[in-house]
């Protein structure tokens, strides 16, 4: 495979401050445990932090990361079109709680910054949604009634301000875009300021109950009365997750331009393929920063074709110079379009709260989940607790598993830099061969529930086509819901 342009990784860290939260070591104990250093869970642990409980996260890897880090970033209510959607589906009052809720996210997003002098590059921006086909106009302006139905600022305009022909786009003012990184290193040190223990590098390996609540790491383990398990897809639940949400992914290219407002707001596309763009920065200067359309997790044989195809829509579109980062994201859809958050079985596992299926829309929704989670934590009232139940009935076919992508017939068929998955009998060997010709080999049954991977051959990983689990090359689990590694297997 001939080599893609940029550096592999996401912009957003490139410029973020270094953490360097110790590994649990060790028995402790706190009110409430929280695993996972995302979004959702440094907000639940500062709103707990701030009503002086006392807290302890967890990350398996380190803050600002992974999924939240590796996003778009933009802080808005305007979610393509939705409102109208939520309100024939769910209905008036669903579709008004979800603008309320993802509202409060928004704003207690900026208090924080505000509040806690985060610097993470916020600017406040107008969100576009738009369509290049006249025939979708009236879809705009239904979605632009309706999110002024609910209470929300928005206009319908003639055209999207890019500089390219479309029929019409929907405008949300007074939105924001951030750097995800630099906030989510922002708010870990608001909680280690507030008394909140962090600990990096210690992956929950076992989440049970015993007198209380008990999180287990290679390292130590954590007793509490709460757990907080947000994981993305959750890697623990008293109530199954798993088919209730479709994992899917992304890609994402961030082109160097000497203009700051090479486009001025924050853009998403509704027609197929779809297309997100925002400028950004890095250390060297403004960025384009454009995604490609989803596509189902370890169910792509060829995502470096993705990354060729972004490209060169980019470069038809902008005048941008040399491609600087490139990263693949990941994120859960649900069959609504609505997150599951909250307490999944209060009866028999009380305590217990998870968080997921952002559909791709986590900086607003997943503030909101924290703070739901945190108020169910202190036994507060709160209305949006329906609207993200995460029990509420979902249909059986939703949930989509895929094969591997992958398979081969031989060693012989992998070349330098490539992989497959080979079969031996009943035995399935995930192997990857280095530039120097060198065969590598971990099993490829994934650890979460025995599906085989595929491998992403833009990001030299192993990805699991049913659950969505990600592993490195090596067989290292990146993010779960798998929990162990995959094992060393023998060619």
């Amino acid at each position: 495979m001939p080599a893609l342009p940029g550096q592999l990784g996401s912009c957003w860290s490139s410029t973020a401050a270094a953490t360097r939260y110790p590994r649990l070591e060790g028995s402790m104990h706190a009110d409430t445990v929280v695993v996972g250093g995302g979004i959702v869970g440094l907000t639940t642990a500062l709103r707990l932090c701030e009503q002086g409980r006392s807290v302890i996260l967890l990350e398996a890897l380190k803050i600002g990361g992974q999924v939240t880090g590796r996003s778009t970033a933009k802080i808005t209510t305007q979610h393509a079109l939705i409102y109208r959607y939520l309100m024939e589906t769910l209905g008036r009052e669903a579709a008004k709680t979800y603008a309320e809720a993802n509202g409060a996210g928004a704003s207690c997003i900026r208090n924080w910054i505000d509040g806690y002098g985060i610097s993470c590059d916020f600017e406040v921006k107008t969100a576009y949604a738009y369509t290049h086909q006249s025939m979708r106009r009236h879809e705009i302006a239904a979605e632009a009634g309706a999110a002024r139905e609910l209470g929300l600022n928005a206009e319908m305009l003639g055209r999207a301000p890019l500089p390219f022909a479309t029929a019409a786009a929907l405008a949300f003012p007074d939105q924001a875009q951030f750097n995800p990184a630099r906030y989510l290193v922002g708010l870990a040190g608001a909680v280690a300021g507030r008394g909140g223990q962090i600990f990096e590098n210690s992956r929950a390996r076992l989440i049970d109950e015993a007198s209380r609540w008990r999180v287990v790491t290679d390292g130590g383990t954590v007793h509490a009365e709460h757990v907080i398990v947000a994981t993305n897809l959750p890697v623990k639940s008293p109530v199954g997750m798993a088919n209730r949400t479709q994992p899917r992914s992304h890609v994402a290219m961030a082109f160097r331009t000497d203009d700051p407002v090479m486009v001025d707001g924050m853009f998403i596309g509704i027609d197929e393929p779809t297309r997100s763009m925002r400028m950004g920065r890095d250390a060297e200067g403004p960025l384009l920063i454009v995604l490609g359309p989803k596509f189902d997790t370890g169910q792509d044989g060829d995502v470096a074709r993705r990354f060729v195809e972004v490209e060169l829509w980019v470069r038809q579109h902008f005048p941008v110079g040399e491609t600087a980062w490139r990263w693949c994201n990941e994120d859960y859809d649900t069959a609504d379009r609505v997150p599951f958050a909250g307490t999944p079985d209060p009866e028999k596992a009380p305590g217990f709260h998870i968080a997921t299926g952002f559909n791709g829309w986590g900086i607003s929704n997943g503030t909101a989940a924290g703070m739901l989670i945190a108020d169910l934590v202190a036994d507060k009232a709160n209305s949006w607790k329906n609207l993200y139940n995460p029990t509420r009935p979902f249909p059986k076919d939703f949930h989509r598993n895929g094969e591997s992508q992958s398979i081969v017939a031989s060693a012989e068929d992998i070349a330098p830099g490539g992989a497959g998955v080979l079969l031996r009998g009943d035995e399935k060997i995930a192997a990857w061969r280095d530039e120097d010709g060198r065969l590598h080999a971990t099993s490829a049954t994934c650890t979460h529930k025995g599906c085989t991977v595929t491998w992403n051959n833009a990001e030299r990983t192993w990805d699991c086509p049913c659950h969505g689990s990600i592993f490195a090359a090596d067989g290292s689990v990146i993010h779960g819901p798998a929990r162990k590694p995959l094992p060393p297997a023998q060619l």
